[in-house]
């Protein structure tokens, strides 16, 4: 079964239960989203540069009950382009921007795949792979991977979640996973939606792809 890398943790260390926690997820996209994307990825922490607002974003989202899973395709660790370890720098860089724009914008997973497409695996977006393993983590139930969350032996209820994005893969993932879909504009980031996101009425953007 093909598992996502998951940052600073092996992936099956439980994750900490929250009471009361209504079950929403607002499972996020990295490049375009929270930092800034490049056409030939970003692939060292020089270049990581943060989108303004992100982090407040995050803050805003955890202040309205979500918990935050970052899911981000890496294929450039599979092609050889950069290591896991540096990836994980990367990463990090990502967090500490975050908390350096807002204290209260804390991420409770980030999940990759370091898998290339022709690897056709189901957790590489647009599959589902990455959601489900962050819904599973976060509700404390075992790993189950398939191409498809309607066939997955134990479903969760997915409430208000979303999947937010600036890539048709996101979009894909948001299907496949079923849960609300958000295009993102990555030269504006998360922070262009954030209102969109904050409403439970706004039933998200098309999932034909």
């Amino acid at each position: 079964m093909d598992l996502p890398g998951r940052h600073d943790a092996p992936i099956e260390t439980p994750v900490e239960m929250i009471p009361e926690w209504d079950g929403s997820i607002a499972y996020l996209d990295r490049d375009g989203v929270l930092n800034v994307g490049r056409s030939d990825y970003v692939k060292s922490v020089d270049e990581v540069v943060m989108l303004p607002g992100a982090g407040n974003s995050i803050a805003s989202l955890r202040k309205a009950g979500y918990r935050i899973v970052i899911v981000t395709n890496q294929s450039p660790v599979n092609r050889g382009m950069f290591s896991h370890q540096q990836l994980r720098d990367m990463n990090q860089a990502v967090l500490d921007g975050l908390l350096k724009e807002n204290r209260n914008a804390i991420v409770d997973l980030v999940l990759y795949s370091p898998y290339a497409p022709w690897e056709n695996s189901p957790v590489r977006k647009p599959g589902p792979g990455m959601l489900q393993a962050g819904r599973q983590l976060l509700s404390g139930l075992p790993l189950e991977i398939t191409h498809d969350s309607a066939e997955l032996s134990v479903r969760f209820d997915e409430g208000r979640s979303f999947m937010a994005g600036d890539r048709n893969a996101d979009i894909g993932a948001a299907k496949s996973h079923g849960v609300r879909a958000f295009r993102v504009d990555p030269s504006l980031g998360i922070v262009g939606i954030i209102d969109r996101l904050l409403d439970d009425d706004d039933l998200g953007d098309a999932v034909e792809i």
